[in-house]
């Protein structure tokens, strides 16, 4: 009787395939997680017919005013008493001066007035608002 060799048999070979599967599962549950992850608060854009269009490359300072008036600058919560102080101070770590503000379409436009005099006393001169298009859904609009 002759003993039977158990290793002959054996693969040397490297299987991927499993490999490959865990990293494509976790592809997709990063591609799925990471808009959630976004420190960006939640605002609801006011819709007009022809905003203008504008590139975001990234450098203006952006000012965000939610609904219920608080306010950031880029991702930064700032309170109301210390918003001219950030907002002077976010000024001076970059070159651009320009300022886009999102408010939540549900502000007053005393809340807006509000926030654009603390970045006009600031020093910045140059003001934008942020708008959605509206989708019109009627023929030839």
């Amino acid at each position: 009787m002759q003993p039977v060799n158990k290793l002959a048999n054996v693969q040397s070979g490297i299987n991927v395939t499993p490999l490959v599967d865990v990293v494509l599962v976790l592809l997709i549950i990063f591609m799925l997680v990471a808009p959630e992850l976004q420190s960006d608060a939640a605002v609801t854009l006011p819709k007009t017919d022809r905003p203008q269009d504008q590139p975001d490359d990234g450098r203006q300072i952006v000012v965000l005013i939610e609904a219920d008036g608080s306010l950031w600058i880029d991702d930064d919560r700032v309170n109301v008493e210390q918003f001219p102080q950030r907002i002077r101070e976010a000024a001076a770590e970059r070159d651009e001066r320009q300022v886009v503000i999102k408010g939540d379409a549900r502000l007053t436009f005393g809340d807006v007035q509000s926030a654009m005099f603390a970045i006009e006393a600031a020093g910045f001169q140059n003001v934008g608002l942020i708008a959605e298009r509206r989708n019109d859904s009627r023929p030839g609009g």
